[in-house]
């Protein structure tokens, strides 16, 4: 459990000095007009404190379990560094597949809402969402870490993979246009995860990747829009809500 505890704090670490570190440049090098204000701000980061204590309640231990109770039946080659690559792989694709989800049924549409219903995108974006999402989240992963018996540790390395990834999509930096074409064909860059953000439904219904931006690609989910500096940000026809009515809108929304 010591090892556990080890890498969770190190998985914290390594996420808090990514989150100042883009919040600095983001605001050094701004793609758009700095709007964000200190009411924003402690919107989001009061939904990540939640989401931050809930983590060892709810999330931390159905993960646990799932992977401690897995089914045993990987081959001796699917271990190690390889496996590992695998299980990133694997748990990329299903991520990509659930965040679609999210777009598509209604009842997951009024969780992960409320992280699409802010209206400026910076790097607290990446930390703004649901309780109910991260849960629901946590037990649909759960099925998939026990059906292929994914090891703890895959899943504590793809998880600060996929928070560092949204931190660097969600920021509000600038990019030298070459070198974001570059990294646009390996991995999600801003110049694509702002475009899924547009108040403009069929665009925020396009460009589901997370970590890789081949899923886009492969299954057919690219958007054809264009990330611009004043882009309306946020759900078309809906406005940003207090922190009380984003905590209460997936329960009462019709």
């Amino acid at each position: 459990m010591n090892w556990l505890l080890q890498l969770l704090a190190s998985k914290g670490g390594i996420i808090v000095s990514a989150l100042v570190a883009l919040m600095v440049l983001e605001r050094a090098f701004p793609m758009a007009r700095v709007r964000s204000n200190i009411i924003r701000l402690m919107r989001n980061f009061s939904l990540a404190g939640i989401n931050a204590l809930l983590g060892p309640l709810i999330v931390i231990p159905i993960t646990v379990y799932a992977a401690g109770f897995a089914l045993q039946w990987r081959p001796e080659w699917w271990s190690g560094w390889f496996g590992l690559a695998i299980d990133l792989l694997i748990l990329d694709c299903w991520i990509y597949f659930w965040h679609r989800l999210n777009h598509k049924l209604p009842f997951l549409w009024r969780f992960h809402e409320v992280h699409h219903l802010d209206e400026n995108l910076d790097a607290s974006s990446a930390l703004r969402f649901h309780f109910g999402e991260v849960v629901l989240s946590s037990l649909v992963r759960a099925i998939v870490i026990f059906l292929l018996g994914v090891p703890i540790k895959s899943v504590l390395v793809f998880e600060t993979l996929v928070t560092l990834a949204a931190i660097f999509h969600h920021s509000n930096i600038r990019l030298p246009q070459q070198l974001e074409k570059l990294l646009a064909l390996i991995i999600v860059t801003p110049s694509i995860h702002w475009v899924h953000h547009h108040a403009l439904r069929r665009d925020t219904d396009s460009n589901y990747s997370t970590i890789l931006s081949i899923w886009d690609r492969v299954f057919g989910s690219v958007s054809l829009g264009t990330r611009e500096s004043e882009m309306l940000i946020g759900v078309e026809g809906v406005q940003e809500q207090s922190l009380l009515r984003l905590i209460l809108r997936p329960f009462y929304k019709a």
